[in-house]
């Protein structure tokens, strides 16, 4: 009686340890979730960029609309200083789509490197409507200031392209690329010195004002809500749902973390219906 309880429990223990042993091995042989896959998030905000007609439609609307802004500006401006607009370039004025559609084909994410090789080939397409309004802008004698954040190691580059797609204004003066910072606000100032500047155009909210550069999601929508009565008047926004600052935000600005930490926080911020 004593020698069957002892079997029965060695070989429950057997059991155990054999369980155990084949779930540590399914952890251990579990693949990684990467960066490619990951990055396969992002096939439908691409696809949506380069073929929906909403898109273009949107695009049209922004200019049509910076259009109309700028015309109501100049006809009650008095001031003495020279009227301009300031517009971001990435995705305000130019479509970067392709870039990340090659992201994409390579099971690659985001590099400065490979940013760099892009900006190089000075391969961008003008946003639809972009290069007409810029030019209206131009025709009226109003000038157009670019604050963008590519650095200026990418100046060349970037004035080649711009130049190809016949924007106006693109010269040392007018294309104010990043140095040590991110901020726009110092070279909105900067600007102001000499100009009076009718609207802001770009893709986020940074480009705009530092009040609305919000810390967190929440503290964005309430700063937008608040301005809200600037937004296709003063503030004209282009339709960009492939990158920003506002991913940063989901990932409460760590982006250090790995694919599947990005993956899990971008599913947690989900508003899902839920059945009763």
């Amino acid at each position: 009686m004593c020698s069957q309880f002892l079997r029965t429990i060695a070989l429950s223990m057997l059991f155990l340890v054999s369980t155990s042993t084949i779930s540590v091995a399914k952890e251990v042989n579990q693949p990684t979730y990467t960066d490619a896959e990951l990055n396969q998030q992002s096939v439908m905000a691409v696809l949506w960029t380069q073929v929906s007609g909403e898109y273009r439609a949107l695009s049209y609307q922004a200019f049509n609309v910076a259009k109309m802004s700028l015309d109501n500006y100049l006809a009650t401006h008095k001031g003495n200083k020279k009227v301009a607009i300031v517009v971001d370039a990435d995705e305000t004025v130019i479509n970067n789509s392709a870039y990340n559609a090659w992201l994409i084909s390579q099971e690659k994410s985001y590099s400065q490197p490979t940013w760099q090789q892009w900006m190089q080939a000075a391969e961008a397409q003008a946003m639809p409507g972009a290069t007409e309004f810029l030019n209206y802008v131009k025709q009226q004698g109003a000038e157009v200031f670019y604050i963008t954040n590519r650095y200026e190691k990418g100046r060349a580059g970037t004035m080649k392209n711009m130049q190809a797609l016949g924007f106006p204004f693109v010269d040392d003066q007018h294309l104010i690329l990043r140095t040590d910072t991110g901020d726009k606000e110092p070279r909105r100032q900067q600007v102001l010195v000499n100009y009076d500047i009718a609207l802001f155009m770009g893709d986020n909210l940074s480009d705009f004002s530092n009040q609305l550069a919000a810390d967190s999601l929440t503290a964005t929508r309430t700063a937008v809500d608040k301005n809200s009565t600037l937004f296709g008047s003063r503030y004209i926004v282009l339709p960009n749902p492939m990158y920003g600052d506002w991913e940063g935000k989901v990932y409460q600005h760590d982006w250090s973390a790995t694919a599947k930490q990005k993956s899990d926080m971008r599913h947690a911020h989900l508003n899902a219906w839920v059945p009763q």
